[in-house]
């Protein structure tokens, strides 16, 4: 959706002291086609509480690349069928078995190459899918400004020029504390047994948010 940079400051100036609650009405007051993402990370279900209850509608891309731990795929469960949440699955076109089997497994991060191109092949390319399928204009996502370097420079309103949409982080200015108070407060569960494949370390961007 064209958004003007002056229209795009004013945004994230008004709403930087706005609750999540505030920030997702915004976003869904544009009246666009609108996703929302989850990875089921440790505080994910902050933003899919928040969506179930002012959208309970909305599609949320969940992009399952196949080495999520037994504790997030429990999670994943529990909270899509306590939410009922609108979770679309999609995965890449190489099984994490066959990878592991015959293709030798996740490279190392080092070899950046290898890393990059399997990063494209578990996240990327079935992200990219997802996305020609719904054809949003606006993304919610649970990114955090506290999270890497590189999501410090981004805001609550930021023009994803990879994915030609407005993408809206209603978590964005909160603290790890912050959301493990909301979760709390909501009787939501925080999965501390998580690992991305494409991240590996926890201040490692997997790539979906690097383009903007």
């Amino acid at each position: 959706m064209p958004l003007s940079l002056r229209k795009l400051q004013q945004l994230n100036t008004e709403m930087k002291s706005s609750t999540p609650e505030s920030i997702i009405n915004c976003a869904l007051e544009m009246n666009e086609p609108t996703v929302a993402t989850t990875n089921f990370g440790p505080h994910e279900a902050a933003i899919l509480h928040r969506i179930a209850i002012q959208a309970p509608d909305l599609p949320i891309i969940w992009i399952d690349h196949g080495y999520n731990t037994k504790a997030t795929y429990i999670f994943a469960e529990d909270i899509i069928q306590r939410l009922h949440l609108n979770i679309k699955v999609y995965t890449p076109l190489i099984t994490s078995n066959r990878r592991e089997y015959a293709l030798g497994g996740i490279p190392a991060i080092e070899n950046e190459q290898a890393h990059s191109a399997f990063t494209r092949q578990v996240k990327l390319e079935p992200f990219s899918r997802a996305f020609n399928d719904f054809k949003p204009a606006i993304w919610l996502t649970a990114l955090r400004k506290e999270q890497t370097a590189h999501r410090a420079s981004l805001d609550i309103f930021t023009l994803d020029t990879s994915f030609n949409c407005l993408k809206v982080a209603p978590f964005y200015h909160w603290s790890e504390l912050d959301m493990e108070e909301y979760l709390v407060n909501h009787n939501l569960p925080i999965v501390e047994d998580y690992f991305d494949p494409t991240k590996v370390l926890k201040d490692r961007e997997c790539g979906l948010h690097i383009s903007a």
